[in-house]
């Protein structure tokens, strides 16, 4: 029998349970995969030369060429950043001082693109440019993709019907929310491929241009969880 709601002692989050007011926590959980929204890229261009300025020259050139082709593909392209630089001496393993045989240098760059049509020519393109590596890739969702605010929803009202579920079990019925908590699930790591273009390889102009490779998106799983405390209309044991 349910007892008024004015004679309800007042729940307090954290306060245990009493048989006036016994407290019921329940986990909900919520778990489904989507079509990625993004695919990331990284790109590696490099150059090496016994001169410091060719090495330069050629590493400026080999990074506008990367760029280019990133950017050809448009409105494709959520975000392309340069993430370092680096031009380092290297050094003879014989004989005594600082004697300089040569420089590498590399710029890394990164790029994600919401348009998977033009993905698969976009990376064997990338790949067969001069002393070029692209690694990858890495699908993924936006922060505020609708998928997550499914599976929270999702994740709450699976906690909801387990709670019910135990109360008639009890024959009796949910009373009050006391806490709601997001436990969180760390998202899954994302599958990666990672490919090297053929160092010191050079394509003459008359070479046709790489067939685009067939990629297919990988499925994203989303996860949510939270814990609910709820309290119970007193059960008649």
């Amino acid at each position: 029998m349910a007892i008024p709601h004015d004679a309800r002692p007042a729940a307090r989050s954290g306060a245990p349970g009493t048989p006036a007011a016994p407290h019921l926590t329940v986990r909900g959980e919520a778990r489904f995969d989507v079509a990625p929204e993004l695919a990331r890229l990284d790109i590696t261009v490099g150059a090496r030369d016994r001169d410091r300025r060719a090495t330069l020259d050629a590493l400026t050139r080999r990074n506008a060429a990367a760029l280019d082709l990133v950017r050809s593909c448009g409105d494709g392209v959520e975000r392309l950043e340069t993430g370092s630089l680096t031009v380092t001496p290297e050094l003879g393993s014989r004989g005594r001082g600082e004697r300089v045989r040569g420089y590498h240098g590399t710029v890394r760059l990164a790029a994600e693109l919401s348009d998977f049509a033009v993905l698969g020519d976009l990376a064997a393109r990338l790949a067969d440019l001069d002393l070029t590596r692209v690694d990858g890739l890495r699908w993924s969702l936006r922060p505020d993709s609708p998928a997550h605010r499914r599976a929270r929803q999702e994740a709450v009202h699976d906690a909801v019907r387990r709670a019910r579920e135990y109360a008639e079990a009890l024959g009796t019925a949910l009373d009050a929310l006391v806490e709601l908590t997001d436990t969180g699930v760390p998202d899954l790591p994302p599958e990666t491929f990672a490919g090297t273009a053929p160092r010191g390889f050079a394509r003459s102009a008359a070479d046709e241009e790489p067939p685009p490779l067939d990629l297919e998106p990988q499925r994203r799983r989303v996860q949510a969880e939270v814990t609910a405390r709820f309290t119970l209309v007193p059960p008649e044991l």
